[in-house]
């Protein structure tokens, strides 16, 4: 036996040792209970991928586990139909629930926010009802919150601004209502802020001036009104904008006309689509009201 082939056994001894140790992971009772109370809630039966109850844990499609601890559940497109049960608050451990396109109906419930470990949650592309819980802004490691095309009311929680290290807020394709809170313009680590096809009303601060890592920006199709803030050529990260589709007004500068993906088309009082007309100065432009 030359020496290569007996490192390549030996490698492979330890990697079938590795995953056998795996197999053996032991989850806390809790979270195991907690995680077949989610596979009944969300009829598991019927899942396109299924767990075998029986089954180690660490077997099941779509869990996580890190030292014997469920650190996410990942079950895109995988046909939940259901509320999320009260049984998921058992999994303290949690840094991803990603449940993207499936059928979950209901509220985003209350306790959510008690999942303190929380860094992704993604419940988009459901048939969630009701507002957004305020006791999100407790989950203070929160990176990236995805909840569009959904049915979500109400307004955005004042307190938003305390997901200090927020890097993706994707609302789009809600019935949400109110203006931006002032809060949510201290985020200084967001990247992505996708709040189209809602009913937002209000200005678009001057503070967005302060969101220095912003790279897209959507607020198209909403209701906002006010001046076009001249603030946003001063986010230097920007790289992609549309917030055309509102009733914004004013002078606005050919560098913002041009970063908007529909030039700057608003809506009138009279509901009239009209063009925002930019001079050949770079700082200042006219909107037509024809």
């Amino acid at each position: 036996m030359t020496k290569l082939s007996g490192m390549k056994k030996i490698a492979a001894l330890f990697l079938t040792l590795l995953f056998s140790f795996s197999m053996f992971a032991v989850v806390s009772q809790n979270e195991k209970e907690a995680l077949i109370k989610l596979y009944h809630a969300t009829n598991g039966g019927q899942w396109k991928v299924k767990w075998d109850l029986e089954a180690a844990v660490a077997t099941w499609y779509g869990v996580t586990l890190q030292d014997d601890q469920v650190i996410a559940v990942v079950l895109q497109n995988n046909n939940l139909i259901g509320e999320l049960p009260q049984e998921i608050l058992n999994l303290v451990h949690l840094q991803e629930l990603d449940l993207h396109k499936n059928q979950l109906t209901g509220t985003i419930p209350l306790f959510i926010g008690k999942l303190k470990e929380m860094k992704v949650l993604n419940l988009s592309f459901n048939r969630l009802t009701g507002t957004i819980p305020s006791s999100i802004c407790g989950m203070s490691k929160l990176k990236d919150l995805q909840l569009y095309m959904n049915a979500i009311t109400g307004e955005l929680p004042e307190q938003i601004g305390a997901l200090k290290q927020l890097e993706t807020l994707s609302l789009f394709n809600n019935e949400l209502i109110g203006q931006i809170p002032v809060s949510l313009y201290d985020i200084k680590t967001l990247k992505t802020l996708l709040l189209n096809s809602n009913k937002l009303s209000g200005v678009l601060s001057i503070e967005v001036k302060n969101m220095t890592s912003l790279e897209n920006l959507s607020l198209f199709d909403n209701k906002m009104n006010g001046q076009v803030p001249l603030e946003l050529e001063k986010l230097d990260n920007l790289k992609e904008m549309n917030i055309s589709y509102n009733m914004f007004n004013g002078l606005i500068s050919r560098n913002l006309a041009i970063l908007d993906t529909l030039n700057m088309t608003m809506l009138n009082d009279k509901g009239v689509a009209v063009l925002l007309k930019v001079r050949n100065s770079q700082n200042t432009a006219i909107a037509s009201d024809d």
